[in-house]
């Protein structure tokens, strides 16, 4: 085994957004060396990291350069040049997850694709090379709406996807390749995160609830242990244990699902890296995701994905109608809370809807952990000067 600790080694991180900065706070922990590639100068890995490098993501040249300074290499966002992986891969520079697996993820049509060519349950769905293609795929009934619209590639946070109900909605869409999928029924939406190391060991964490925001289309609250019965639990684990194996990644696989009004589990899309639906796990499990993606992408025995407690996680997005330096309003109230811990991402301009930091809410009740969330909710705001 390298000497990973205390040395020379160097993990390489494309992206220096605030996943990349709670790696960072493992990679401390273990007295691992780190170089962060990312196009700002504010990043919020830039404190945090041995080296930071300012650069394009996408830039083939770019990437190649600062890949040749790592032993290992990973990301922290899907927006990475994929040519530039492959290239760096061929030249021995070990990259998790892989050029291949990113690139079966990083378009989502062809994520569905891989879904369906696996025998993994996802919504139905059409591809379409461009807006034009889509309305006239309405016209002809190829699609009925109400519909959900996702662009192919790009897309976070809510953006790129839109609930399409009459023919006037779409004419707003952009002209881009996208792909029209039925709009499910469900109860719940789920999220299981899968750990994977070279040697092949396998852990999944517990089956994450998600509470989203109707108009933003963003998470509010991740609930863990999901509020479900224990044999959909067990269902969606089983499920997310079969996209992982399909895609045989290394490092965390976020699985976003639908749990359907028959209780059935439908696969919505994936990601190949730590993941908003898994910040709970910094305070709730016995190991916390961003220490799992480093013990699996350096191929080290993966840790308990337990958790010690009920945890909920709250996302702190910029408020309505304010744009600027960031201000937190009230952090001061929701320390006074039982088992309140906030994680503010160093970003210093705030913007409607900018996912701006969390806030942990532990408690062994879960019901009255999602009480205090709530007030959290209330209480805490994100403005601008």
């Amino acid at each position: 085994m390298a000497n990973y600790f205390s040395s020379d080694f160097t993990l390489g991180i494309l992206g220096g957004g605030q996943l990349g900065k709670m790696l960072l706070y493992e990679t401390r922990k273990y007295d691992i060396r780190t170089v962060v590639l990312d196009p700002s100068a504010e990043a919020p890995c830039r404190i945090a990291c041995d080296e930071f490098t300012l650069g394009d993501l996408m830039d083939f040249d770019t990437v190649v350069k600062f890949g040749r300074k790592a032993d290992v290499l990973t990301f922290e966002i899907e927006g990475v040049n994929v040519k530039a992986l492959e290239k760096l891969e061929a030249e021995g520079v070990k990259v998790y997850p892989s050029s291949q697996t990113l690139k079966k993820i990083q378009d989502k049509g062809i994520q569905k694709d891989f879904f369906k060519n696996h025998g993994i349950p996802t919504a139905d769905y059409q591809k379409y090379s461009s807006k034009m293609a889509f309305l006239e795929g309405l016209q002809k009934g190829e699609v009925s709406m109400p519909v959900v619209w996702k662009s192919t590639t790009g897309g976070y946070d809510g953006k790129g996807v839109a609930v399409v109900r009459n023919a006037n909605t779409a004419e707003d869409l952009p002209e881009i390749p996208c792909i029209a999928e039925d709009l499910i029924p469900f109860k719940n939406e789920l999220a299981v995160i899968v750990a994977r190391n070279p040697s092949g060991e396998v852990k999944t964490y517990p089956v994450v609830e998600m509470e989203f925001h109707p108009e933003a289309n963003q998470v509010e609250y991740v609930i863990c242990p999901a509020r479900i019965e224990a044999s959909v639990a067990e269902k969606a684990r089983k499920i997310a244990e079969k996209v992982s194996e399909a895609y045989q990644h290394v490092g965390l696989l976020a699985v976003e699902m639908f749990q359907t009004v028959d209780d059935e589990i439908l696969v919505n899309e994936v990601a190949p890296r730590p993941h908003n639906s898994g910040h709970y796990s910094i305070e709730a499990a016995f190991t916390n995701q961003f220490e799992q993606h480093i013990r699996a992408i350096l191929d080290l025995p993966l840790g308990e994905t337990e958790s010690k407690t009920g945890g909920i996680m709250v996302n702190l997005v910029g408020e309505e109608g304010y744009t600027g330096k960031v201000v937190y309003k009230n952090i001061s109230e929701i320390l006074k809370l039982k088992g309140v811990t906030p994680h503010i991402y160093g970003k210093k301009i705030t913007r409607p809807f900018r996912k701006m930091g969390h806030v942990t809410i532990v408690n062994t009740d879960i019901a009255e952990a999602r009480r205090i969330a709530e007030e959290v909710k209330k209480t805490i705001e994100v403005i601008s000067e």
